[in-house]
């Protein structure tokens, strides 16, 4: 059973989180915020509106999280002094202080995402590396390990392009993804991500190293103003769909995206290639590769901004594009992370979408910086 000290330790941490998140001022805010959104002219602006209706939800969520918190520490001291009374049983005490403790870590991890980026939807692409069969197989598992995490945290996944392999698995796929921190949470999984195994796709049965990329961005809407030439797109159609019969579209409905601009204070080329197929309507596809290419150069300024910060300190060591990240070691049961050091034997939970633990450490590692 629980220490009195345990129970005390807790009850500091959410107490400190009540006032590090400033939540009496954020009931305050809900209230006028709230009170926006009852204005008659309010719908007039629906961009407008729709901001104004997260910025709502947002408020929303830190209270919910903190009464979360508030709730199971409250518990937790009532099933502690049943105890002693001999109401519940040491099993229920320590239960109800695994139950606070998640509470109070999970919001904790949550604070860490302070930027404005953090709060929005995001875009992630996997890419397969050099390797054909094996890399794409690769890129598959990984494509379902995201899907499963997404599904364990209520993330709605939308498949924006999907590129299959030459014999099994893929060769690329970009999700978009939204849900409450998508971008802040996600974006720990940036860089390249290498699998060692015995290959079924080997005759002989060796021990084979694949490798895929991710990537993720946020995915930004109209509300966020992002200047994009005009004159650098360009189009072109073809037509989605699987491997034949009823599933190839008749009609051209897939678009692609070319960009080339300029950046306005260095005169760097900018270029993107962006294909969409996610709905049989070309219109549609065009409006969402047009909101991946703002998202694209939203991203861009990020790191512009980020690069003339002294806050890529050695310590903090921020993810360049590309590098490898985690191992995944199948025969020897073992998962792990090179920036941080955590690791795990729980290789089939993993890839079933268990990353929390990973995200954790990398949020407590970096602080949250990227």
């Amino acid at each position: 059973m629980i220490t009195i000290e345990q129970l005390k330790e807790i009850q500091q941490r959410a107490e400190k989180l009540k006032q590090y998140l400033a939540i009496d001022e954020k009931r305050v805010q809900l209230e006028e915020e709230e009170l926006r959104t009852q204005d008659p002219g309010f719908w007039e602006d629906a961009k407008a509106a729709e901001a104004q209706m997260r910025k709502v939800k947002g408020i929303k969520a830190w209270i919910e999280g903190y009464e979360g918190v508030r709730a199971a520490t409250e518990e937790l001291q009532l099933a502690f002094d049943y105890c002693k009374e001999e109401l519940v049983t040491e099993d229920e005490v320590d239960a109800a202080y695994a139950h606070a403790i998640k509470e109070v870590e999970a919001l904790e991890m949550k604070n860490m995402l302070s930027h404005e980026e953090d709060q929005m939807p995001a875009v992630l692409k996997i890419v397969s590396g050099a390797g054909g069969t094996e890399a794409q197989d690769w890129a598959e598992q990984l494509m379902r390990l995201y899907q499963r995490y997404c599904e364990k945290h209520d993330y709605k996944v939308t498949i924006a392009n999907l590129q299959e392999g030459d014999e099994a698995g893929i060769k690329t796929v970009t999700f978009n993804i939204e849900g409450d921190m998508a971008y802040g949470y996600l974006k720990s999984e940036n860089g390249v991500h290498r699998l060692v195994r015995v290959s079924p796709y080997n005759a002989q049965g060796k021990r084979m190293t694949s490798f895929a990329s991710v990537f993720v961005v946020p995915l930004i809407d109209d509300t966020i103003d992002i200047h994009v030439d005009p004159a650098g797109i360009s189009w072109d159609t073809f037509r989605s769909g699987g491997a034949g019969g009823q599933n190839v579209n008749k009609v051209e409905t897939a678009v692609r995206l070319r960009y080339h601009g300029k950046d306005a204070e260095t005169g760097e080329p900018i270029e993107f290639l962006i294909e969409n197929m996610e709905t049989r309507s070309q219109l549609d596809n065009r409006n969402n590769a047009m909101r991946i290419l703002r998202s694209k150069l939203y991203q861009r300024e990020m790191e512009k901004r980020m690069a003339t910060q002294q806050a890529l300190e050695a310590t903090k060591k921020r993810i360049e594009w590309g590098s490898q990240i985690r191992s995944y070691v199948f025969d020897d049961r073992r998962v792990k992370d090179h920036r941080t050091g955590h690791q795990t034997s729980a290789v089939e939970a993993v890839m079933d979408g268990d990353l929390d633990a990973f995200i954790k450490e990398y949020l407590m590692q970096m602080g949250g910086a990227e």
